[in-house]
């Protein structure tokens, strides 16, 4: 009952913190860009990473890692996506620099679609010479730059299982590249702004959990049904070890 009554005024304050704070870097990011140059985007990516951690500490989403810190090494790290929270929680997540794949609409969005574009690899799925581009970009990055995130469901998860059926171009581009794969699993995304409304953003833990690499030494392009289906098994058993354990968390309380 106290959440109903609460949650308008909690979403009042989420949305004035993130406009101002984002306000107050966007002149820094908007003048680092101008050089469009590798150099700026680390410069951009790390403003970004200090304010995510910041805002989602300020607004009661702290992040933190319930397994191992994340393995050094370059990877093509993949992660289920369920939530809007998913894109902010994977800056403090991940301590390495990383490149996100991710949709071309959102660069419309005001504000927000200019910081997004200084980052991500952006792809059109409906177009195969999009599709193509951001697979050279990616294996660009890969090479000179850092690791590549994708979300291999491609949009959220609405359905009741863990996971949505994952595409191709993750698991392609770590055979084509010889990169290991690192999941990343997160399991709170959703209850903290759940993806059916805007306004239903609630206060939290942010767990994040990275499982072991899968290494592709030695696999083929043939062999990528086989490492597809290999890490979504690896992903979703770990989801539902999460849901179990928060189950049995809500009955004894």
């Amino acid at each position: 009952m106290y959440r109903k009554i609460l949650q308008p005024f909690y979403t009042i304050y989420v949305a004035l913190s993130f406009i101002i704070s984002i306000v107050t870097v966007l002149p820094f990011i908007a003048l680092i860009s101008t050089s469009g140059k590798p150099a700026a985007r680390h410069a951009i990516h790390s403003i970004i990473k200090g304010w995510s951690y910041t805002w989602l500490w300020l607004i009661g989403m702290r992040v933190t890692n319930d397994g191992d810190p994340m393995p050094e090494g370059r990877y093509i790290i993949v992660a289920n996506h369920i939530s809007y929270m998913d894109t902010l929680v994977i800056f403090p997540a991940v301590n390495s620099y990383f490149r996100p794949l991710g949709k071309k609409e959102i660069v419309k969005i005001p504000f927000i679609g200019f910081i997004y574009k200084q980052i991500v690899i952006l792809v059109d799925r409906s177009s195969a010479q999009s599709r193509a581009k951001s697979m050279k970009l990616m294996w660009r990055v890969l090479k000179h730059e850092g690791n590549i995130i994708i979300f291999p469901e491609g949009t959220f998860n609405e359905t009741p299982a863990p996971l949505k059926d994952f595409y191709d171009g993750a698991f392609r581009l770590a055979l084509t590249t010889g990169t290991d794969i690192l999941p990343l699993i997160l399991p709170d995304t959703s209850a903290r702004w759940h993806f059916s409304g805007w306004w239903k953003l609630w206060p939290g833990r942010n767990r994040i959990k990275f499982l072991e690499p899968v290494s592709v030494a030695g696999m083929t392009v043939a062999e990528m049904p086989a490492l597809k289906k290999l890490v979504y098994d690896k992903m979703e058993a770990e989801l539902i070890r999460f849901a179990g354990e928060d189950e049995n968390q809500a009955e004894e309380e």
